[in-house]
């Protein structure tokens, strides 16, 4: 190592690399649906290692990893904005900051390469679960739906799938050639290139299993169905449009369907989306005796989305009899938009609450459908589709294929019923199970067991989709171990990243301590500062270069 006191870094680069951090996040956020190029997620995370480079300190740790994280969920959520927008601003924040603390707590030197995907991955799982239940919004692995990385999600679902994104991006940037000029200044020595090459031989692997792991088989017995869309203008809320209007569009859309047709007869289910009808009281309304009408006419169990009072939002299966055979009352709700966490202090501040003026019942039972004949079918209501658990539950309790009643005609644009249709390709992967979405605005979709889409409607037709659902059963590797297993790896991959990065820096520190005197005494303290007391430094035996200071 030389005695030469780091160059201090100019006002532009100071500038570029939050520039280049924000940009990463917002790349990773064209990765999603609606503008779903799943390589940009990859690219992304490689342009927020080089913004990080090997040696941060720790105010350039925070300021960068917020950075990446509000790029990444204010642009993937966007849409979240019409449901709360001091929610949208909140979650946002909050979640930027999960990948703050992230980047604040990974190892530096060679061992990032390691560490800092780990991390990031970690916080992701976090944000699945926490805070008010998870909100698992604009996730890496909607991104990878079309990419081969689908496959993973039947090994270790969405955290899987994840944790394979963070690992390439970061991994790759190592050897990245064409590196800015302004990034080369913040990445001396060692490049952690053996540890990302043992990382990406890992990835490969597990790849490779993804094509031999379990996917289910087929039952020899199949669901014909009937899923319903009633049209109508989207972006319009409930205020706006009453509910007996949606009720009767999706009468009338029923109706269309001719059970003396090749495609209408020997129906086995009619799906209509989440919360269709409103009454105080379904059973033996006069909607009820509707619906009763139209399951007599196709001779056919028809599904529909209810809500009752006291804001109890189901999906029930009315018989060609009369006879309810079952219900799901949903068990995730939106917060904010379906009950308000901490109401009472909400309140006090003067908070704007009264929107939902009351929470709506959280369900207890298994996320499973029964129909008249004995079939059972996992089923998740709109919001639900997000999270894999909900799924997953249900094709343990016995689901031969998967039912997504959904609502999103309150947002405008596509982001959401994008992302919507998204996360139904991941459940169906992840279960080995078809799926069939139902919108009342769209968009409605079936999906077969490999996330393909067989048919989508457009936003705002009134159609109703017909198909042939192959019932499955088995279980995929996903459905008998779930996310635990996955995030205990985590944590021991990032342990030893930490601790290994450990020490490297303590042997560095020992090494450079007589070179950096020098420094110390000129009141420039910027390489000291990077390697006192943090889980991580650059190996001894290389030049740690110029590098910022503070």
């Amino acid at each position: 190592m030389t005695g030469h006191p780091p160059k201090r870094v100019a006002w532009r680069d100071r500038l570029a690399r939050p520039a280049l951090a924000l940009g990463s996040g917002a790349l990773v956020a064209c990765s999603m649906p609606p503008w779903g190029f799943w390589p940009l997620a990859i690219v992304g995370v490689m342009l927020f290692e080089l913004a990080l480079g090997a040696l941060p300190t720790r105010r350039e740790r925070l300021l960068l990893g917020f950075l990446f994280g509000a790029g990444w969920m204010y642009l993937g959520m966007g849409w979240m904005v019409q449901l709360t927008a001091p929610g949208y601003v909140v979650a946002g924040a909050v979640f930027a900051a999960f990948h703050m603390l992230a980047a604040l707590v990974a190892p530096v030197g060679a061992w990032r390469v390691i560490g800092r995907p780990a991390a990031h991955a970690l916080v992701e799982a976090l944000r699945f679960s926490f805070p008010f239940g998870g909100i698992p919004l604009a996730t890496l692995g909607m991104s990878q739906v079309g990419s081969p990385l689908v496959g993973l999600a039947r090994v270790g679902g969405v955290i899987l799938i994840t944790w394979v994104v963070l690992q390439l991006g970061f991994a790759l940037a190592g050897p990245a050639p064409g590196v800015p000029s302004f990034a080369r200044r913040f990445r001396p020595g060692a490049s952690g290139a053996p540890q990302g090459v043992v990382a990406v031989a890992a990835i490969v692997v597990l790849v490779g299993l993804s094509f031999v792991a379990p996917t289910g088989s087929p039952t020899g017995d199949t669901l014909r169905i009937a899923a319903v869309q009633g049209g109508g203008e989207q972006g319009t809320s409930a205020l706006e449009v009453p509910s007996s209007e949606v009720t009767e569009r999706h009468l009338a859309a029923t109706a269309t369907i001719d059970p003396t047709s090749a495609e209408g007869s020997d129906l086995d289910l009619v799906l209509w989306p989440e919360n269709t009808i409103d009454v105080a009281v379904f059973d033996g309304s006069a909607t009820y005796d509707a619906i009763v009408a139209e399951a007599s006419r196709l001779d056919a169990p028809i599904a529909v989305g209810v809500t009752e009072d006291p804001r109890i939002n189901s999906q029930i299966v009315v018989g060609p009899d009369g006879e309810i055979t079952s219900s799901y009352v949903k068990v995730r709700r939106v917060p904010y938009g379906e009950y308000v966490p901490l109401r009472g202090i909400l309140e006090a501040v003067g908070a704007p609450v009264g929107q939902v003026g009351r929470d709506a019942v959280k369900g207890t039972e298994p996320a499973v459908l029964e129909l008249p004949d004995g079939t059972r079918l996992a089923v998740v209501i709109s919001w639900e589709v997000f999270f894999a658990g909900r799924a997953r539950e249900g094709v343990k309790a016995g689901g031969e294929a998967i039912l997504n009643p959904t609502n999103g005609a309150s947002y405008t644009g596509t982001i959401v019923q994008t992302q919507q249709v998204a996360s139904s390709r991941l459940r169906a992967v992840e279960t080995g199970r078809w799926v069939a979405q139902a919108a009342p605005t769209g968009f409605t979709a079936i999906v077969d067991a490999d996330g393909d889409v067989r048919q989508r409607t457009s936003v705002s037709e009134q159609r109703v989709l017909y198909d042939e659902l192959e019932l499955r059963e088995g279980r995929t590797w996903y459905v008998s171990l779930g996310d635990a297993p996955f995030i205990v790896a985590l944590i021991a991959l990032f342990g030893a990243a930490a601790w290994r990065g450990r020490n490297a820096g303590a042997r560095h520190q020992r090494y450079s301590s007589e070179a950096t005197s020098g420094l110390e005494e000129q009141r420039d303290g910027a390489v000291v500062d990077q390697v006192d007391a943090h889980v991580g430094a650059e190996p001894a035996g290389g030049h740690v270069g110029p590098v910022s200071t503070e």
